[in-house]
């Protein structure tokens, strides 16, 4: 399970590694960019914590229903299959 999602990670690692170079070289850097947009780094601070402050509560509220169902449908697997199958 976690060898996909780390590929697609690496990816996106490299991908994001090759197009950060490329705006080096024409000397576009995160800075002009956000002004650009009209953003600073406290208004963005400011949105990941409205952002963090919004999702974590409806996280909690859906592990609440996802984690006791999850675990009953473990408990009721047929025996000998395995997740590898």
């Amino acid at each position: 399970m976690l060898n996909p999602l780390f590929r697609t990670l690496v990816k996106v690692a490299v991908a994001s590694l090759v197009v950060a170079t490329i705006m080096a070289h024409f000397g576009i850097t995160a800075d002009q960019l956000m002004r650009e947009f009209g953003l600073s780094t406290e208004r963005l601070e400011e949105y990941a914590k409205q952002g963090l402050a919004w999702a974590w509560p409806n996280v909690l509220l859906g592990s609440i229903v996802i984690i006791p169902i999850w675990f009953v449908v473990f408990l009721f697997r047929p025996p000998g299959k395995s997740s590898s199958d």
